[in-house]
């Protein structure tokens, strides 16, 4: 028997279990998270005789006669403070980290409370957060330190909330205090715990499945193989996703499942799953785009190994090449990238009524698993009900199905309640990652250093399954060119099959690859030119009324310049500093429906907010309050955000695109308008039982229209970036000046873009995915995610256009999220270029302090 002090109460164990495991599975303490079990995340951290600790790693019997204290036991007074300030400095997002983060903030502040940056840094490094780019965790952290030492009070929250204003978000309380629940958090009675069996070859015909072994062990409960599927294809848009594979079947890349084991003990899983017996003939796979062109190569799927192609031609790129002055060719190689969002995947399925299913689950869109569930099982969509519980990080990674289908599946058969979770290696290994790109591109100029022309070639590994790789190929084309003004363009892409990991969504949805290569292209053509890369891009830059490469039209919004200008002091004061610049849609646009959707209730005196937009911690239930709140007047406190609900809340389709403020936010303003109307000189009371609706639709035209200048977007954000290294050639510091219209929430908008710099900065020179004959090869913590005490000091400037100028929609807000890491890896190529004279052409750049050839 094992004891343990947990938050000042003994407690006994007869196993010697991970103190985590103990905490979660007997204690039910959820705040600490599991988000690696390898000692390398810090979501569960704890203080252990006041000594930050992770729990994931130090088992039971060595707690014995200590005290170990999880943020459940930090003294309500004391947790005020961490609400308030980490609220107020705007370091919540998706909120997973953030108890592991004030666990570490308590460890400083107990015994230090007047603490430097570098000392919270430090007091930090251990716990990775993937979505602020850490400045306002510190923020937040020294606010706590003032609070406590000059016993400071919390001010009240005020009666109102306007767009561009500093706002505590609506969902900031529970994510610090640890009591809002994610997937992994919900247990229900009579559970059982489910387990894919993968494949071992990345590509193998499937001999044999034989499960009798696996089903004599006493604790299995159930096993699953490709017979028990009703329609074994799905996918988010192409459906081409093997739900599982069977015998006589090739396999497509490691991850594909052969069968799903469920037991009602979580910790047999593994033991069950390996009694599976497979038998394989291996091929060998193919692992790159050229072998799966090769004349001679086997077909990956049906239709053939080429998944999508995009070409988009204006003008003519050929004629105006062969009469500029200036004309640089150049190769360039972008490679994986690892989302790294702290909440592996996870869904729980249970039964509902008499023939319904509701899934629990983390994902971009609860419609999309609604569709995506429902399609496998081959019932009625309204049979599947879903919600979403709070969401720890997607960029891009979650819109894919991932465990949804296989929780469904179980729980469908067995009519109990069913939990399947991704461990951080399966998610690292099995999950879609950012398309690898091998692009040719040609830019010229004039005398003057005027862009004339430019072609691209793109070739995209989409990995064994489409996901969203079409429209990712869409926006590397139609992006190619950059936020400049010039009209002869001819690009061509195409996408892949091959046997590696699938590559799908990802912050910057293709753009930053070729951003990328656009961007070293003009370094080269300002050298050529004799012009400084400042000022060359300040001749290009896109302004209103200019038409964009792709043909669309610049609107009264865009404000390039402006940005430009912003950075001009920085950039020209620093030695070895780099610059880019780079533009993203917001919407779905290319003519495909897009709509946003928010409905609002009157219910006993509060007003419910109610929109499927899933939030994955930028912010979508601020987002939506402060524009009802702007138009409507009513003081915040009143208004009640609820959890997506496929029942209670209407489809505001998947978030993604940089869409949802500008769509849902617009449907957001009118629903608030309406509701303004209607309550005059009334109060809410009489407005009981009342609902108002807003949508919002873009119209957009599909690539390729026949218009002089289509509409290809709703709308665009622009942004110039710069990266600055000390003599070491180490980066000290990142500034981003950015257009996104009306900040909504500038705490929220700096936050995003500081993460997003960050994750940019880590395309460009510290992560690197290993992947080797389709095996991958790295694990969560070698992947190279920056840390708190290496993470360069973060500046953004936010470049509003002019009020008159303004987006017509949203109140005039923009999207950021995608935005901010966009030109982030070619303004970290350019500062090394001016570094050391090195021309780097592929991303992680090599030969720097970070990462040695």
């Amino acid at each position: 028997m094992f004891t343990v002090n947990i938050n000042g109460k003994e407690y006994e164990s007869a196993h010697d279990k991970k103190l985590l495991r103990f905490l979660r599975d007997d204690l039910h303490l959820t705040a600490a998270k599991d988000g690696c079990s390898e000692g390398v995340c810090g979501t569960c951290t704890v203080l252990v005789d006041g000594k930050k600790t992770k729990a994931c790693v130090v088992p039971l019997s060595r707690l014995e006669g200590k005290k170990v204290l999880t943020v459940e036991g930090i003294p309500p007074e004391e947790m005020k403070v961490y609400e308030h300030c980490f609220a107020e400095a705007g370091a919540v997002q998706c909120g997973f980290c953030i108890p592991g983060m004030v666990i570490s903030a308590k460890s400083l502040l107990d015994v230090n409370l007047s603490p430097t940056r570098k000392e919270v840094k430090e007091a930090i490094k251990g716990n990775l957060c993937r979505c602020t780019g850490y400045k306002k965790i510190e923020d937040g952290i020294l606010m706590a330190a003032e609070y406590f030492r000059e016993k400071k009070e919390i001010p009240p929250a005020p009666k109102s909330l306007k767009m561009n204003e500093r706002a505590k978000r609506i969902d900031a309380a529970e994510k610090v205090n640890g009591t809002g629940m994610y997937a992994d958090d919900l247990e229900f009675d009579g559970m059982l715990y489910a387990k894919p069996v993968y494949s071992k070859y990345p590509r193998a015909r499937i001999d044999s499945i034989d499960v009798k072994r696996a089903l004599e062990h006493p604790d299995c409960v159930e096993i699953l193989t490709k017979e028990d599927v009703p329609l074994n294809k799905i996918g988010h848009i192409k459906q081409d996703w093997d739900v599982m594979m069977g015998v006589g079947d090739i396999t497509r890349y490691e991850g594909n499942v052969l069968a799903v084991v469920a037991t009602d003990k979580p910790d047999k899983l593994d033991e069950i799953a390996a009694l599976v017996e497979v038998g394989y003939t291996e091929f060998t796979p193919l692992t790159s785009p050229y072998e799966a062109l090769r004349g001679d190569a086997p077909l990956i799927h049906p239709d053939g190994n080429v998944m999508s192609r995009a070409n988009l031609v204006r003008g003519n790129a050929d004629e105006a090449i062969k009469n500029s002055k200036y004309v640089v060719t150049r190769k360039y190689k972008t490679s994986w990238q690892e989302h790294g969002f702290m909440e592996p995947e996870c869904a729980v399925a249970l039964p509902e009524g008499e023939d319904g299913l509701l899934i629990y689950t983390t994902s971009q869109s609860i419609y999309d698993v609604q569709r995506e569930c429902s399609a496998m099982l081959q019932i009625p969509a309204e049979k599947v009900h879903c919600r979403a519980p709070l969401v720890g990080g997607g960029f891009g990674g979650k819109e894919d199905m991932s465990v949804q289908q296989y929780a469904a599946l179980m729980a469908w058969i067995t009519k109990k309640p069913v939990k399947v979770r991704y461990t951080r290696q399966e998610s690292l290994s099995f999950h879609v990652k950012r398309h690898p790109m091998e692009m040719e591109f040609t830019t010229a100029c004039d005398e003057n250093g005027h862009l004339t022309a430019m072609k691209g070639i793109i070739i995209a590994d989409t990995g064994a399954y489409a996901s969203l790789g079409g429209p990712v190929l869409h926006r590397a084309c139609t992006h190619a060119a950059g936020p400049y003004n010039y009209q002869n363009i001819d690009i061509f892409g195409m996408s892949v099959y091959t046997n590696n990991v699938p590559a799908g969504a990802f912050r910057g949805f293709g753009v930053t690859q070729s951003c990328f290569a656009t961007e070293m292209n003009i370094n080269l053509l300002a050298e050529m030119a004799g012009i400084d890369p400042w000022e060359f891009r300040r001749r290009n830059a896109i302004k209103p009324g200019d038409i964009l490469p792709n043909g669309q039209t610049a609107d009264r919004n865009t404000n390039m310049e402006a940005c430009l200008d912003a950075v001009k002091d920085v950039f020209y004061k620093n030695k070895y500093a780099g610059i880019a610049c780079g533009f993203k849609n917001s919407g779905t646009g290319m003519g495909k429906k897009d709509i946003g959707r928010v409905l609002l209730s009157v219910e006993e005196g509060k007003v419910h907010i109610r929109t499927s937009a899933s939030c994955m911690g930028q912010g979508i239930g601020q987002m939506v309050l402060t524009e009802i709140c702007h138009v409507t007047k009513l003081d915040p406190a009143l208004f009640v955000f609820e959890n997506a609900d496929t029942i209670r809340t209407p489809d505001a389709g998947t978030s993604t695109a940089s869409r949802q403020t500008v769509m849902t936010g617009e449907a957001a303003r009118r629903a608030g308008e309406k509701l303004g109307t209607a309550l005059g000189d009334k109060s809410l009371e009489e407005l009981e039982g009342m609902e108002f609706f807003g949508e919002y639709s873009a119209k957009t035209d599909p690539l390729g229209a026949i218009k002089e200048n289509p509409v290809s977007h709703i709308s665009y954000s622009y942004g110039a970036q710069v990266i600055i290294l000390d003599d070491e050639g180490r980066i000290t510091k990142a500034v981003s000046a950015f257009d996104v219209g009306t900040p909504v929430n500038i705490q929220s908008v700096e936050g995003q873009i500081e993460g997003g710099m960050l994750m940019g900065i880590g395309y460009g020179v510290t992560e690197k995915v290993e992947i080797e004959k389709g095996h991958m090869k790295s694990r969560f913590g070698t992947v190279g995610f920056m840390r708190a005490d290496v993470a360069p000091e973060l500046e953004v400037i936010l470049c509003e256009p002019k009020e008159e100028d303004k987006l017509p929609v949203s109140l005039g807000a923009k999207g950021c999220g995608e935005l901010c890491m966009i030109p982030t890896a070619p303004a970290c190529a350019h500062a090394y270029y001016r570094y050391d004279g090195k021309f780097r052409q592929s991303l992680p750049l090599e030969d720097t302090p970070y990462r040695k050839k």
